[in-house]
């Protein structure tokens, strides 16, 4: 039996995926990318500070590093507070020795609940990046759009009344969105996100309401995914980030710049025990003569629009 011609019309078939916010793109044929002073490899480093009710909600979805156990959850709950606590200062130290400036990707509870860290954060010359209201405000498909709106504009209000500047980029919870998220973040005044991973360098959206850049923060070289999930030691974590870096360099000869984003979280990265491997880490990353340590809004700032 022929099968119905219908189901070979389809009105988004294209190359690439089915939507119109950006066109196809293959890295390797593209015009290449120059980074500042002739750098060969911007370093992103994103750290993630989040704040995780001990009654995680499920609707649309649990977020990861969320509570596990029956609540009263507290040997997750407090594990996750120690990286605010102690685990970040550690972090700032590292970060400091070598010159880095990076940007935070922060809860708006975060800065309701300990704004003295946020201003600390803002105090070592970091960029925080707007990362929802907590752990327990998810987008997904579904969320209404006044809901969603509401969300995004609570997040940045809250992050401008403690930082003292408006956040201009944006980190979804779990890299999660609607079918609405760019646009809205658009219209919220954002110019970065960071939720879309199908690429190795930022590229421009276009949505109703303007354009929006993406950094692309592939999740699968972050501490939580090496060490937390595949339970790697810090010193693979490392070896995989050098791994990564030479690679990259590599390709930057042939095709113009590199970038090598690292996702990193205080309660996890932040331990005696494996804080010295990331700090070992930073220092050879500086040793690099190709390294750029760059902010992600001062990243997107240069991309080809």
């Amino acid at each position: 039996m022929a099968l119905d011609p219908g189901y070979l019309e389809y009105p988004k078939r294209a190359r690439g995926m089915d939507h119109d916010l950006y066109g196809y793109s293959n890295l390797f044929e593209r015009a290449p990318v120059a980074w500042p002073e002739g750098k060969t490899v911007a370093v992103p480093i994103v750290v993630s500070l989040e704040w995780f009710p001990i009654t995680p909600e499920d609707k649309p979805f649990r977020a990861p590093g969320h509570m596990q156990t029956a609540y009263p959850d507290f040997r997750h709950y407090t594990s996750r507070e120690y990286g605010t606590r102690v685990g970040l200062y550690r972090l700032l130290d590292a970060l400091a020795a070598v010159g880095a400036k990076v940007s935070v990707a922060t809860n708006a509870a975060i800065a309701e609940r300990y704004p003295s860290v946020v201003r600390d954060i803002v105090a070592a010359g970091h960029e925080i990046v707007a990362h929802s209201t907590d752990m327990n405000g998810t987008i997904a498909t579904g969320l209404d759009e006044a809901d969603e709106r509401a969300l995004i504009a609570t997040a940045l209000d809250t992050l401008e009344r403690v930082a003292g500047t408006r956040p201009t980029a944006w980190a979804s919870i779990a890299r999660s969105q609607s079918w609405n998220t760019p646009r809205l973040l658009v219209e919220a005044g954002v110019a970065t996100m960071l939720d879309w991973i199908n690429d190795e360098l930022p590229f421009t959206m276009t949505t109703p309401a303007g354009a929006i850049v993406n950094l692309p923060l592939n999740h699968e070289l972050s501490d939580r995914q090496i060490i937390t999930v595949q339970q790697h030691s810090a010193e693979s974590y490392a070896d995989q980030i050098r791994d990564a870096y030479a690679w990259l360099e590599g390709e930057a000869v042939r095709f113009g710049g590199r970038m090598l984003p690292l996702q990193v979280t205080p309660y996890i990265l932040g331990l005696p025990y494996r804080i010295g491997a990331f700090e070992t880490l930073l220092a050879w990353l500086a040793d690099q003569p190709g390294t750029w340590f760059a902010g992600v809004s001062e990243i997107t700032a240069i991309t080809p629009r």
